[in-house]
């Protein structure tokens, strides 16, 4: 346990308990059957649309009595009589303008005026949870994106910027959107692409890689500390995107920490397929999954190793852990760790009312007739689940005013997209859709069915109440499926933040509890706030489980493997 000050809160801050982010949390199978058929399917309201309008019709009175609210609001407005305003922390009027011209306060006004209503007409209207959710999700769209600060004749931070670069910022802003619209993703650039490269600013902790495979190569990192704990730790990253979220910028490298902390550590950093690949599936990747386990093994001269994997690559793991466990060496994971990685796909939010069989089906044909899933199309279902963060602010900032975007590492990672193979897609959507890893013997990994609940290891498992991929309580309800001690930690920040915490961020905080009940509430209601980061909380929790240290190896890899080139390697150039 850290020394850091402990508190008992039985309930989320007020700053994430309501986060919009977290509801807008969607699941596997939507994001991978999204980003093969285009993230426009979404926003087609359909015969859910037909029926919404059909049951307002119904009811008159309700109509009348909103329209007639609106029409004395707009009075108000008229005459300045209104007091509507933004929230505080709403920035996207944070110009003072917004609140001191009269011409442009009532347009905002009239903008937050109807979009309440329409949500008060919306909330009226009987609907079944499907046709809500879904169409919720587009009204919150339209509403976000007919805010007046996103037009260029209004806001005023466009006349500011042309006024104070003589007209430089609007071609500067045509520009910036032709550029953005010219390939996929067709979305604002979240970050300068020349801010940062690859093994000069980031993924530049000391290692090497020991092991190259047409799938992944193995890197193993150089110890900073005279002695190192005896049991190593394989950390297995997401399959979309590339491996150094876990070895950013200096200080901010999950990897340089652990080392820092006597841990030894590899990492693996998955080939970038294309069409020549489109046969790589579970097995393969799990396959590859227990050759690195192997030669960290062997390497070390442990007999076994701890297992932290992210987000997709959580979900092989977990496969590949019960894998060993049902083929009798379950001895070879020390424990078994999960960041922001949910293994029960159910979820009765946006996601299940959106997506079908059908659906997935046309998505696994849309992958296999390319042979993979352009990680490009994957970043714009991302960026879309967050309009108001990652698509209107970037807007304004790029387009509106011309300017570049900010340097910002975690965007640069989140922009350097990879694709997955075709059958990879089809395994990750057949199992999201069934949510095979949640019944014991559905799903399969290299032959064997799997069951989670043989993983008996303890696990130290991760989310972010801010997730907006992950959400916390699908997250949590790993601890309910795998077989051994858990200990779950929830991270006050979102997706990628929850795992990039290092200790130096004053505002980290987490929650964790001493035991896990099957209600994910009723943990968030017992659980312990810690201020700080995870992360020395984990470097700790690791330590206590590694079976002592040991004096650290003068040199890397071994006479079988042999160090080939240094970290980051070569995979993780593959574009």
């Amino acid at each position: 346990m850290t020394s850091t000050a402990r508190t008992h809160e039985n309930k989320p801050a007020p700053d994430d308990a309501d986060d919009p982010i977290a509801a807008a949390a969607a699941p596997l199978d939507l994001l991978l059957a999204d980003a093969a058929l285009g993230p426009w399917r979404r926003f087609t309201p359909g015969m859910a649309g037909v029926r919404a309008v059909a049951n307002a019709a119904a009811k008159p009175l309700s109509l009348a009595h909103h329209s007639t609210d609106l029409a004395a609001e707009l009075g108000r407005i008229l005459t300045g009589r209104s007091d509507l305003a933004p929230h505080p922390k709403d920035r996207r009027f944070a110009d003072e303008q917004w609140s001191k011209n009269p011409l442009l306060k009532a347009t905002l006004q009239v903008y937050l005026a109807t979009g309440r209503t329409a949500k008060d007409l919306f909330d009226d209207i009987e609907l079944g949870w499907r046709d809500r959710e879904r169409l919720g999700f587009l009204l919150d769209n339209v509403i976000e994106a007919s805010a007046p600060s996103n037009l260029p004749l209004v806001n005023p931070v466009t006349w500011r910027a042309a006024a104070s670069t003589q007209g430089r910022s609007l071609l500067a802003g045509l520009k910036n959107l032709l550029g953005d619209m010219i390939t996929a993703p067709r979305v604002p650039s979240m970050v300068d692409a020349t801010a940062f490269s690859v093994g000069t600013d980031l993924a530049v902790s000391p290692g090497q890689v020991v092991l190259r495979t047409p799938v992944f190569e193995l890197i193993q990192y150089a110890p900073t500390t005279p002695t190192v704990r005896r049991t190593p730790l394989l950390m297995v990253p997401p399959v979309i995107n590339k491996y150094y979220i876990v070895d950013l910028a200096p200080g901010r490298s999950m990897v340089e920490y652990l080392v820092s902390q006597g841990q030894q550590v590899f990492v693996m950093s998955w080939r970038n397929p294309d069409a020549r690949h489109r046969n790589w599936g579970f097995d393969t990747y799990g396959e590859s999954i227990v050759e690195a386990i192997d030669a960290v093994t062997a390497i070390t001269r442990s007999k076994q190793t701890h297992l932290m994997s992210m987000c997709s690559g959580g979900i092989l793991a977990a496969m590949v852990a019960a894998h060993l466990a049902a083929t009798g060496a379950a001895e070879k994971v020390a424990t078994f760790n999960l960041g922001v990685t949910v293994l029960d796909q159910q979820d009765a939010g946006l996601p299940a009312a959106v997506l079908d069989k059908r659906v997935a089906r046309a998505a696994i044909s849309a992958s296999a007739r390319k042979g993979f899933l352009d990680g490009r199309s994957l970043a714009e279902i991302f960026a879309w689940l967050r309009p108001s963060d990652l698509i209107w602010s970037y807007w304004v900032n790029n387009y509106l005013q011309g300017k570049k975007p900010p340097a910002f590492d975690v965007l640069y990672w989140n922009a350097d997209t990879t694709r997955m193979p075709a059958a990879l897609h089809r395994d990750f959507v057949e199992m999201a859709v069934d949510n095979t890893t949640a019944h014991p013997g559905e799903g399969a990994m290299l032959g064997t069915p799997v069951d989670l609940g043989d993983v008996d290891v303890e696990s130290y498992i991760v989310a972010g109440i801010g997730d907006h991929i992950c959400r916390w309580q699908a997250c949590y309800r790993s601890t309910q499926l795998l077989g051994g001690k858990n200990t779950f930690i929830l991270s006050t920040a979102g997706h990628i933040a929850s795992l990039v915490n290092p200790p130096t961020n004053p505002k980290s905080s987490f929650r964790t509890a001493d035991h896990n009940p099957a209600d994910a509430e009723q943990w968030l209601a017992e659980a312990d706030t810690e201020k700080g980061s995870w992360w020395p909380h984990f470097a700790d929790w690791l330590g206590v489980r590694s079976g002592g240290e040991k004096r650290a190896p003068r040199t890397l890899g071994n006479s079988k493997f042999e160090p080939l080139e240094a970290a980051p390697g070569t995979y993780v150039f593959d574009r």
